[in-house]
């Protein structure tokens, strides 16, 4: 399943199902076929998003560190944080409060 999350003010934006499931779980959206993020709703689901990225980024760096103190070896790895994956949907967020509309997704 893919998540389509649509509104008057920005492009569409598509994510895959495990990604977007993801993304609406962190901004206390049910992750059903079908929803709406409204315009009052968006300041708190930014916040969200970005205290799950701090997070994320957080845990990220406590691993490579006890990692590097075990005396393993890093691998870098080219891997889509969270920060990389939440962006898109971010920015979308922030131009849709601006332009007071809604995103919805599954309509």
């Amino acid at each position: 399943m893919l998540y389509k999350f649509k509104s008057k003010a920005s492009g569409d934006l598509i994510m895959l199902e495990p990604n977007g499931r993801r993304v609406l779980q962190i901004i206390g959206k049910a992750p059903g076929p079908q929803g709406i993020v409204q315009v009052h709703e968006m300041a708190s689901a930014v916040a969200a998003l970005e205290r799950a990225v701090a997070q994320d980024e957080a845990q990220r760096q406590a691993e490579a560190e006890e990692a590097r103190r075990q005396g393993h070896e890093l691998q870098v790895q080219e891997a889509i944080t969270l920060r990389h994956r939440t962006a898109p949907f971010i920015e979308m967020l922030r131009r849709c409060e601006q332009a007071s509309a809604d995103v919805v997704w599954g309509v």
